[in-house]
């Protein structure tokens, strides 16, 4: 039977495109041009993707030279760690260490390990703590022994899952004194803090339209002008010489509108969020009392390092999955953060990498807020969760349970 509501919680994977950004979206897909083409209709298409990129390079806080267009994220990601380490092996072949933090998303940790596998990168983990904070000590011990070998760090902005917020600025600072650049994955940030690329001191940051009201299949890599990217895809060199395929001008027209009106709005939507966050964090607690939530504690003095969107708990004795489904039934859209590989499901890396072990991992649960997110939708969750968790617990101790003789 069909759910009487729907409360789609699940922003952090993608959010509902803006209306304006639909509008604008459809507008533009009725103009012909290729934005490379040196007729009126290539100009007035070039022209929409020029303008976009200026408005995007004012509310990201970097120059619109800066801005490479992209598939997506992970187009966006692979170019960073791919392009930057090719392109400082290449001027220096000693330079072979990539270090990354152990919480990051697979568009950063799968070509990380590929370049490990296949072109004799050298990768360093940065472990977290509890909370799933970089160590920052650790990083300054690893630059202080093998600076002159470091290609490049990458830690991302904010985590995915638990909303964790990592000291960019302070990172940034530490490696520049030994001339190493950094990227940030900053894709789950950009949607509920104001980036400012230049003043972060990043050399390399991605973006993308999905994750704030724009269409899925358009991103961007903030390159900055000094930074030496070797191109993964070659053709005609469309962006800056480093990123070569046709560019959406649609796409990237919608991206431009719902970015604009994320950053006009950012603050009355943030603290709509962190409201919404906190009320539904206090409800968990008080009706699943064993429940343990993850990341940095909101209401501690560390609180301005936790999204305003994110809300991940642990439930002992369930699986993620069976509380994914039983929500779902209820009209309830939410996420575990856990990968699926050949039909089993796997515990979170970013859960391990704080310390959780398999089992506890295993129970994960992701809320993510977004900018339809309502108090009806908490009132909604709060309506089902005990009893979603009480049956959850029911099936897991079934399938555990062992076998009669």
């Amino acid at each position: 039977m069909k759910p009487a509501r729907i409360s789609y919680l699940d922003h952090a994977a993608t959010t509902p495109m803006a209306p304006a950004a639909i509008e604008a979206y459809a507008e533009q897909l009725r103009v012909v041009g290729n934005p490379s083409s040196l007729h009126a209709a290539g100009r007035r298409a070039r022209s929409v993707v020029e303008a976009a990129r200026e408005e995007l390079a004012t509310i990201y806080g970097c120059r619109p030279s800066e801005v490479i267009f992209t598939s997506g994220g992970t187009e966006a990601d692979n170019l960073a760690l791919t392009g930057v380490y090719r392109a400082r092996r290449a001027a220096d072949p000693q330079r072979t260490r990539i270090i990354i933090s152990a919480i990051e998303h697979h568009a950063i940790l799968d070509p990380a390990q590929a370049l490990a596998t296949n072109e004799g990168a050298h990768l360093v983990v940065l472990p977290v703590d509890a909370n799933g904070l970089v160590d920052c000590e650790a990083l300054r011990r690893e630059l202080a022994d093998h600076a002159q070998e470091t290609a490049l760090i990458s830690v991302m902005w904010a985590n995915n899952e638990v909303g964790t917020i990592q000291p960019i600025r302070d990172i940034t600072a530490l490696a520049h004194q030994h001339g190493v650049p950094v990227h940030s994955d900053a894709v789950q940030a950009a949607g509920h803090l104001s980036l400012d690329f230049a003043a972060s001191g990043l050399d390399a940051m991605t973006i993308t339209a999905h994750k704030v009201g724009g269409p899925v299949g358009v991103g961007a890599l903030i390159a900055r002008r000094e930074l030496t990217l070797a191109p993964l895809l070659h053709g005609g060199g469309q962006e800056r010489q480093v990123r070569s395929g046709t560019i959406d001008a649609a796409a990237i027209h919608a991206w431009r509108v719902a970015a604009a009106d994320l950053a006009k709005n950012l603050t009355q939507r943030t603290t709509n969020e962190q409201h919404l966050r906190d009320r539904l964090i206090a409800g968990i607690l008080k009706s699943v009392p064993d429940a343990t939530l993850r990341g940095i504690d909101p209401t501690g003095p560390d609180a301005h390092l936790r999204l305003s969107s994110i809300v991940h708990f642990t439930f002992t004795g369930c699986e993620g999955d069976s509380l994914i489904y039983l929500l779902d039934s209820h009209g309830v859209q939410a996420s575990t953060g856990s990968a699926c590989q050949a039909g089993i499901p796997q515990p979170s890396h970013v859960l391990l990498a704080m310390g959780l072990d398999e089992l506890t991992a295993r129970g994960a649960l992701r809320f993510s807020l977004g900018a339809s997110s309502t108090q009806e939708d908490i009132d909604h969750v709060m309506s089902v969760l005990p009893l979603v968790v009480e049956r959850a617990r029911r099936a897991g101790l079934a399938t555990t349970a062992p076998a009669r003789s």
